[in-house]
């Protein structure tokens, strides 16, 4: 029975009883008196947001926090519970008790508590590691079935559109965009179209297409955004006609390239946290790009460069005027735009290259548009 099941029927009893458990402590001017199972709900709410500290909440202890756990995931649905977890981490710093197996068992895990572990990760002893990839493992499969097969179909259908060509062999020709292309050449004497254009598919499958370049600022504040993107690197490198290349940087670069198979090695690869280069980390990208008409980068931060910010825009510049399609996206994840630096993403937008915000779900329609080199449906507002 949740928090929310209880009261009674009448309504004002219940406004009062919300009201109640809502304000906390005994004055709270209510004057309601709690049920039992109300005091045990409370008293997990008091932990956290008592305003008592760490030392008043939970203590700092594993097997309280534990327990603790345990009654919020009784009294609470899922969704509330993972915020409560959250807010408990960042409030009574309980980040290390992380790093005990046992906690590890309890959480309720979502994409912020693995960006929390991965934070972690050079910390971790070996005793914990293998739960902490347990944890991740399950937050990644639920993603990769969340994300899969529409990025797939929608992926699909641009790389199938961008590989139609104007010669084809008479097997490849694609007769409906050849009449629809034709239809000024109509002959209504003889009933007929005269196709003076034949529009075709090219064999997209038989060898790499596209390039793909995923550029990931691996700072604190974009723990969610890697944890996103190292699992779509994972579907687009599953991908025959596309060549993924996955690289992540602070002030130095590493290429996760060939961890791309599983999603989980790339995030473990990764260290959350430190200072920001961007255009070093562009002069990688860059550096790797054989076929730039034929490649999209995709650069993932919120743009606060550490390095040399004029090197930063001329690289992208450069990268442009030789064909690549660039994309700047200030976040890949759920919550929307975090703080970035709005003075280089004006300056990237005056380069052609507008940064925003990108959800999950927007992000296939993104990577379509930019295949295809068509305008990107850049969210309003």
């Amino acid at each position: 029975m949740t928090a929310d099941s209880q009261g009674g029927s009448d309504p004002v009893a219940e406004r009062l009883r919300r009201w109640r458990l809502v304000l906390g402590g005994e004055q709270d001017g209510t004057g309601v008196g709690l049920q039992p199972q109300d005091v045990t709900v409370d008293r997990t709410l008091e932990a956290v947001y008592g305003g008592g500290g760490a030392g008043a909440g939970l203590g700092g202890s594993a097997p309280r926090v534990v327990r603790w756990l345990g009654d919020i995931r009784t009294y609470f649905p899922a969704s509330v519970v993972r915020v409560m977890q959250r807010d408990a981490i960042d409030r009574l710093g309980l980040s290390t008790l992380l790093l005990e197996p046992e906690m590890l068992e309890a959480v309720e895990a979502d994409v912020h508590l693995v960006g929390t572990l991965l934070s972690l990760n050079k910390a971790m002893p070996e005793r914990v590691r293998a739960t902490a990839r347990v944890v991740v493992g399950k937050v990644v499969r639920e993603l990769e079935a969340r994300l899969t097969q529409h990025t797939r179909a929608t992926l699909a259908g641009a790389l199938d559109r961008s590989a139609r060509i104007s010669r084809p062999r008479h097997r490849d020709i694609d007769w409906n965009r050849t009449i629809r292309a034709n239809l000024k050449n109509y002959l209504p004497e003889y009933g007929t179209v005269v196709p003076e254009r034949l529009v075709g598919h090219g064999r997209a499958a038989r060898a790499v297409r596209k390039e793909v370049v995923l550029c990931i600022d691996q700072s604190a504040s974009m723990a969610p955004s890697v944890v996103y993107a190292s699992v779509f690197g994972a579907v687009l490198a599953s991908m025959r006609s596309l060549d993924t290349r996955l690289v992540v940087f602070d002030t130095s670069v590493v290429d996760l390239t060939d961890r791309l198979a599983d999603p989980v090695d790339v995030l473990f690869g990764t260290q959350l946290g430190g200072g920001t280069d961007i255009d070093r980390a562009l002069a990688h990208c860059q550096s790797r790009i054989t076929r730039p008409a034929d490649t999209v980068v995709v650069l993932i931060s919120d743009l606060y460069e550490g390095g040399i910010r004029d090197g930063m825009l001329k690289r992208v510049a450069a990268m442009k005027a030789s064909g690549v399609q660039f994309v700047a996206l200030l976040a890949l994840s759920d919550e929307g735009a975090p703080a970035y630096d709005h003075e280089h993403a004006a300056a990237l937008a005056a380069l052609g290259v507008p940064a925003f915000a990108c959800t999950p779900d927007l992000f296939p329609e993104v990577m379509a548009a930019a295949l295809e080199k068509r305008p990107l449906p850049v969210p309003s507002g």
